[in-house]
């Protein structure tokens, strides 16, 4: 049988795609990390399905499961917040799963940056403002960055930045970004994004850290600096440009 490693989106139960519950809903066994995947969405899991809650086991106890479920005939699901793309660990079970012989497929989900974005109400890539987005975290405790992804040398691209797991260091942040973008550059921190106690902060990067400290935000959170986030002033896109040529297929 088969591992479904889906994205269940960042927060809100109806924020994961329509394959990704039809795949849940099909799946006898469901891997899940009690403290970020909504407990609504495992009512979409057959009534007799084995329910784990991931947050207290390791890689290693995580796989073991998935290997069992597997040889007993299941197929499986592993609930990921968010999208399995970025920050979500699948490398390693995939890894694991290969030696072990077992398939799996990836299921794409609404991924936290975007679920901001709506919060915020903006389009990341503005038009002669900012078209690049990077995402990316900061080493604490945690696996290391590699050579030349710290944020002063990723600051000097000036491109719109957005900082998964990094909540708690908003200050480092702040620190690090402020010779690159300038204190006047607009700066939010969304939290709990598409969720009902969903918090949104909008400043720049000189008042930012002491928004996040004043709200009490230190986890499930992005944030973000750059210019397009306060882009007002701008040329319109090409794509509907009236002048542009198109082509009908």
């Amino acid at each position: 049988m088969t591992v479904y490693f889906i994205g269940a989106g960042p927060g809100a139960a109806d924020l994961i795609t329509v394959r990704g519950a039809r795949t849940l809903a099909s799946c006898r066994v469901c891997l899940y990390a009690g403290s970020l995947v909504p407990r609504e969405l495992l009512a979409e899991c057959p009534p007799d399905a084995r329910l784990v809650d991931t947050a207290q086991l390791d890689i290693d106890q995580i796989t073991a499961e998935l290997t069992a479920a597997h040889r007993a005939g299941h197929d499986v699901a592993r609930l990921h917040s968010g999208d399995p793309s970025v920050f979500s660990a699948v490398n390693e079970q995939m890894r694991r799963l290969d030696e072990a012989q077992v398939p799996y497929e990836v299921v794409p989900g609404v991924p936290a940056f975007a679920a901001a974005a709506a919060a915020l109400k903006r389009e990341l890539t503005v038009p002669t403002v900012g078209q690049t987005v990077i995402l990316t975290r900061v080493a604490h405790r945690a696996t290391a960055m590699p050579e030349g992804e710290d944020l002063a040398t990723l600051g000097r691209s000036g491109a719109l930045i957005v900082l998964h797991l990094a909540a708690r260091y908003a200050d480092r942040v702040v620190e690090e970004l402020l010779p690159h973008y300038g204190a006047d550059c607009p700066a939010a921190v969304v939290a709990l994004a598409s969720r009902p106690d969903e918090i949104v902060l909008r400043g720049t990067l000189a008042t930012i850290a002491g928004q996040v400290k004043e709200a009490g935000v230190i986890r499930t959170a992005v944030i973000m600096v750059g210019r397009t986030l306060g882009a007002e002033q701008f040329r319109d896109s090409h794509l509907y440009s009236p002048g542009r040529e198109r082509h009908v297929c």
